[in-house]
């Protein structure tokens, strides 16, 4: 790993704006979900957005990496892509559909305890320290105070079914990541771009078997909707990938992990600012006890 410079220096420069990218870019793909399936359902919208960004990707990993992966490793990055891509993020794009955007980007928080868990339970067999423990507990606490399915129903104004959808990804999500340590993968970007599009032929055919008419939707696309298509491919996608990238291979790794409570308070933010989604003192509070349960996980990670 290359060794950061002193602060002011180029070096240093890079690794703040790549934080930054990360943050708010990844933070904002929520909302931009949300706003591009009004009109055109999830499955499809996502088959398109991956179709698109998978395809910009394998090009410039040929152009970059120059090195075409094996049989073995291709096989490897499909199974990846379908966990990560098109159940895991696919998902996500289904529950913005129907829940608040900050909310799903809380529930998507808790992603490092699902995959401190599955790993303790069926891969490394090593049990998480006693702060990551004390963390993955107050996380979902606070995410049960946030979905109390207890609570008076008149003040929900969306239905819960979509959590268990979002667990289900997640779910998939950690799996496929415990497994890209553990088969044999292409180079990085090309890697990425052969997830991409084998969570975009999954999806395609998941939009085939439970979206009926979906692609009658897309002359009614709005200008709102495409702009925010064409953010996801462009910014969600490709710059947000780049950037995560090189921090990945140049930051600290437990600096690269505070994307994973930095993105929930931008969408949070972004939801209520432009998505008009309101926050009341109950999810402030369940909100910042989910937050701190994440950083806590993040810091006990060993």
């Amino acid at each position: 790993m290359k060794t950061l410079s002193k602060p002011g220096s180029p070096l240093s420069s890079k690794l703040v704006l790549c934080l930054l990218a990360v943050y708010i870019i990844w933070g904002s793909t929520y909302l931009g979900m949300k706003i591009a399936t009004k009109v055109v359902p999830p499955f499809l919208l996502s088959a398109l957005r991956f179709l698109l960004a998978g395809s910009l990707l394998l090009v410039i990993g040929h152009l970059r990496e120059k090195v075409w992966p094996t049989r073995q490793q291709f096989l490897s990055a499909c199974f990846v892509g379908v966990l990560l891509i098109g159940i895991g993020n696919t998902t996500v794009a289904l529950a913005v559909h129907y829940m608040p955007s900050g909310l799903v980007a809380l529930l998507v928080a808790a992603m490092p305890a699902w995959i401190m868990g599955i790993d303790w339970a069926f891969f490394s067999k090593k049990r998480p320290s006693a702060l990551t423990m004390i963390g993955i507990a107050l996380g979902f606490l606070g995410l049960f105070l946030l979905f109390n399915p207890f609570a008076q129903h008149d003040v929900r104004t969306f239905p819960l079914w979509p959590i268990i959808v979002v667990v289900v990804g997640n779910i998939c999500w950690a799996v496929g990541t415990l497994f890209v340590q553990r088969l044999p993968m292409p180079t990085q970007i090309t890697s990425t771009a052969i997830q991409m599009l084998a969570g975009s032929v999954f999806s395609f055919l998941v939009s085939g078997i439970f979206e009926p008419g979906a692609w009658s939707t897309l002359p009614m696309m709005t200008p709102e909707g495409w702009t925010a298509y064409l953010y996801l491919v462009l910014i969600g996608s490709l710059v947000g990938y780049t950037s995560y990238s090189w921090l990945a291979k140049n930051a600290p790794p437990k600096l690269t992990a505070t994307y994973a409570y930095i993105n929930p308070v931008v969408a949070l933010f972004l939801g209520w600012a432009i998505g008009h989604e309101a926050i009341t003192s109950m999810i402030g509070v369940a909100s910042a006890i989910v937050i701190s349960g994440v950083v806590l996980m993040t810091l006990g990670r060993k």
